[in-house]
């Protein structure tokens, strides 16, 4: 385009201008990811999508659905590949159904065949279970203890956000982490399992509870790190205020 003065009029970087408008490879990645995430956990059958009883689904089946037509089966590999979580497995099936894709954790569809590792001992827990969560829902797990949130399984993860050997489990912003006595709670029959990304996952009691029995204890992340009250009182207020951090894409 010309400017009043004959020269090329430069394209806008602002919020109206072409290039601002185009997100980055980076910005689709994630889109693609919470895509794959919601379709693969939770939408998969209401989306009429053929899924085994290991959570495996054809890939050129995902990508026919609208939300998937701006990436290519490239994209999909690329974010299970670079996906620091290990959300996601791809795996060839036979020929009439090529590629597949699966997300290892985190459903609410009931997958039967997920290749859950059983952690049957005490010894094969590992030392440290612990939940990671937000001030807002603080006051209500000291109160009832954790949920599965509509989810199969209550998620675990085998240390604190940046601890060696911890990719999955807990967002990196949680602000409050609750510590898990794992021998106790299995001595009392509630069994706990180990997903192909390391998440330890449990479905808890008949309700789909972990109770506050089975807490040891429980640490103020953010601001600052401190021990917390596991008794109800007015410690459990929002001391860093209410969060809107959602607790999907662990």
């Amino acid at each position: 385009m010309m400017s009043a003065s004959g020269g090329k009029r430069q394209e806008a970087a602002g919020p109206r201008g072409r290039r601002a408008s185009r997100p980055s490879e980076q910005n689709r990645d994630v889109q693609l990811s919470k895509a794959l995430s919601y379709v693969l956990r939770h939408g998969a059958l209401k989306l009429g999508l053929p899924m085994g009883a290991d959570g495996f689904v054809p890939l050129d089946h995902l990508l026919q659905l609208p939300q998937f037509h701006s990436f290519s089966a490239e994209d999909i590999k690329r974010v299970v590949e670079t996906n620091g979580k290990q959300r996601f497995a791809l795996q060839q099936g036979d020929p009439s159904l090529g590629l597949l894709i699966r997300a290892n954790q985190g459903h609410s569809l009931q997958v039967p065949e997920l290749e859950l590792m059983p952690l049957e001992t005490p010894q094969a827990l590992p030392l440290m279970l612990v939940h990671g969560t937000f001030w807002k829902h603080w006051p209500s797990i000291l109160l009832k203890g954790l949920s599965c949130q509509g989810r199969t399984h209550i998620h675990l993860a085998s240390g604190l956000p940046g601890d060696p050997g911890v990719i999955s489990g807990l967002r990196p912003n949680c602000e409050v982490a609750v510590f898990i006595n794992g021998p106790l709670a299995l001595a009392d029959g509630i069994p706990f399992f180990r997903s192909a990304n390391g998440v330890i996952l449990t479905p808890g009691n008949a309700d789909g509870f972990l109770l506050p029995k089975y807490f040891k204890e429980a640490l103020q992340l953010r601001p600052t790190r401190k021990r917390l009250s596991l008794v109800n009182d007015k410690e459990t207020e929002y001391q860093s205020g209410p969060s809107t951090a959602p607790e999907e894409e662990r």
